[in-house]
């Protein structure tokens, strides 16, 4: 399913990295994993970029929707927000994405491929938001 524009998937991928960043659980052990991301959506003509919060308050994450960041990102992905959907969701293995190159990627992929097992707690509440405030993303 699509976005219905670029606002709407920023909005929801907003809401998505607020869950992992606040959650008691996934925010601390993300935020200690030290892996600055770059993420691009070629489709939507979007970048953002998230790294760990070093102050420890509420966010354990930050992110802005640019490339002018005073960080550089240990890896990059490249992929449709399509991709970035289902993954949420749980439906989009990484692995078998990038081998199938629906994921594009750089720099340390291993270092990154690591924090899936942290976030995987994250897709239920996704799909949970999704059929609550945006149903036609529901996959």
């Amino acid at each position: 399913m699509a976005f219905k524009s670029r606002e709407e998937f920023r909005e929801v991928i907003d809401k998505v990295f607020t869950m992992m960043s606040t959650d008691p659980n996934m925010g601390p052990k993300l935020r200690d994993a030290e892996t600055p991301q770059r993420f691009e959506f070629p489709d939507l003509d979007l970048v953002v970029n998230i790294t760990y919060a070093e102050d420890g308050g509420e966010q354990n994450l930050r992110w802005e929707w640019t490339d002018d960041v005073n960080w550089e990102p240990d890896v990059q992905m490249t992929m449709d927000s399509e991709v970035a959907n289902r993954y949420f969701q749980g439906r989009e293995n990484v692995a078998m994405a990038i081998a199938r190159r629906r994921i594009k990627t750089s720099g340390n992929v291993k270092k990154a491929l690591a924090l899936i097992p942290i976030t995987k707690p994250v897709f239920a509440r996704y799909r949970a938001m999704l059929e609550a405030d945006y149903p036609h993303l529901v996959e």
